[in-house]
Formats: structure tokens, sequence, C-alpha cells
């Protein structure tokens, strides 16, 4: 049923562009799946993304359903388990990919990658009666994650780490609270929202105080993008506009703070910038909240 079809703006509508900013004169130039239509691949992990009453939720979810109606583009929902996401964006079977992704350098060889849209630490989901905030606590222990996510390599290099791969946040957690791993390293947002949403479980998330070198994906700046297919950068840069629009008025915030990605570690660049030279050019800043 869905296709991949071109629109070819003619040269009057590419000017209006390039002068009026992302329109829906703009949409009809983008390569997608369907046409009018933004076909969205996510996880329904919240607080990243869901879909209710016909629209996306959550901090990634508002964002892209925000993006799409000022594309003058409706979403169509692709739910499907993280696994799956970016494997669809690389095969053209859907236009944009999200799902709290981080951003790195090897994504950027398989997907053009959008401006970020908050900031994170990574750290450990574990028992309130443990206090692990340390690369060096993950010695030996038994340790969860979900399969793709970009600091698999990291956790494999932490000596006697036992590594279980999970194919959703859900699947990792439930372990974790019958006792068959020690810890789960996952996507901070989901993993706060679950803890504050069940007290019950006596569970907490500690933030990694280290600041490794040989390992930035765990202890670094973390940058949480959109993916898109590479054939696809004009939608990408139409995007982008957006998206530093929504930065500078400080929008990112004011959505957050209804997910729960409260104070300034979600919209502040306190960290090495890691994409100025690789996806970005050298002078690149990278956005934060201006209010």
């Amino acid at each position: 049923m869905f296709k991949r079809r071109n629109f070819i703006a003619g040269a009057a509508v590419v000017a209006a562009m390039a002068a009026a900013g992302p329109t829906l004169a703009q949409s009809e130039a983008f390569d997608l799946v369907e046409d009018g239509h933004l076909t969205v691949a996510f996880t329904g992990d919240m607080p990243g993304s869901g879909w209710q009453d016909g629209h996306l939720i959550g901090y990634d979810g508002e964002i892209m359903q925000r993006i799409s109606e000022r594309l003058g583009l409706d979403v169509a929902p692709a739910l499907m388990e993280w696994s799956g996401t970016i494997a669809s964006v690389q095969a053209g079977r859907v236009d944009v990919m999200l799902g709290t992704m981080g951003w790195t350098e090897q994504r950027t060889q398989i997907m053009t990658l959008s401006e970020p849209i908050h900031y994170f630490r990574n750290g450990i989901m574990q028992s309130v009666d443990s206090d692990w905030d340390s690369l060096a606590d993950l010695e030996g222990r038994t340790v969860g994650t979900i399969t793709g996510f970009s600091f698999v390599p990291e956790l494999r290099a932490i000596p006697g780490l036992e590594l279980n791969l999970y194919d959703t946040s859900d699947a990792a957690v439930r372990d974790l609270l019958a006792g068959r791993i020690e810890a789960v390293i996952g996507d901070p947002p989901v993993i706060g929202y679950a803890i504050s949403q069940n007290p019950d479980w006596g569970m907490q998330f500690l933030a990694f105080t280290d600041n490794n070198p040989d390992f930035p994906l765990l202890t670094g700046l973390g940058q949480t993008v959109f993916g898109f297919n590479q054939a696809d950068d004009d939608l990408r840069q139409a995007v982008d506009e957006i998206i530093l629009e929504m930065w500078s008025s400080c929008e990112m915030a004011e959505i957050g703070a209804r997910y729960g990605l409260v104070g300034d570690v979600w919209y502040s660049a306190n960290g090495e910038n890691f994409r100025a030279g690789v996806d970005r050019p050298e002078d690149y800043a990278l956005p934060e909240c201006s209010s």
C-alpha cells in the first residue's frame, strides 16, 4: 500500500522554501513513504514516545508531532521494537525514527541525524540498597541492557561484567525486579520515568560519576536525536530548522516538564561536543535553552 514517491518542487517553490522556512509547500518536495504523511517509527517506551487519540505523545513523540504539524504532514505511526527502528529507516519503510536514541559517530555512517532534542547522562538502575555510580561498581556483576544500544561494546569491555541483552526495557526491568540480573543500563528518561511511576519497586537510578574517555558513550554527554534515511537529508534539514526554533523559545523545556525531564541537565550542553567535525562543521555549537 505504501510506496516511496518523489515530489518535485518547481523553481518558484524551491526559492520560496529557502526564504520562508518549512511550510506545506516544502513538504511536497520530500521523498515520503506515503503522500502527505510522516511515517514515524517509535518504540512506545514512555516518557519518550507513545500513541494516544491519534497523536504521538511522550517527550520525543510530542516534539515530532509538533514538527509534523508545522510541516503540514499527518503522522502515520509505526510502532515497533527498538531493534527494528534503525533498520526500517535504512530500508525506507519509514521516514524517521525516534525513541530516546543517542547520537553516535557510528550511527552517522548509516543514517542522517537531527539536532539534539535533549541531553542526558547515562547511569545505573539498581536497588535502593546499593549505591553504584561508577564503571568499577559494575565489574563482576550481571547487567541488562537493550539490544542495539550504542554503548553495548563499552559494557562488554568492563572486566567481569556478564551482559544480558533484551528486546525491550520492560523485559530488562522485569528480570531486575525478579533478581535474575543486578542492574539495568537503559535510556535515562525511560528508566527515571518508570521508577517514578512505581515507587514500590524499591529501585533508583544513579548517573555515572566517571568521565572516562575510554567509555565516552557511557560516561560522556549524551544527545538524543531523530534518525533519517541518508537519501532524505532535505527532510532532516527542515526538521532541524524547527528543532532550533524550539530550542530558541525554550519549547523543549516546556514539553519536557510534562514528562519528568525537569532540570538544567536535560537542556544544557555541559560536556564535550563530539559532533563538531563529524556530522556538523568544525565550528558547530550545540543548542541550549536560552531562557
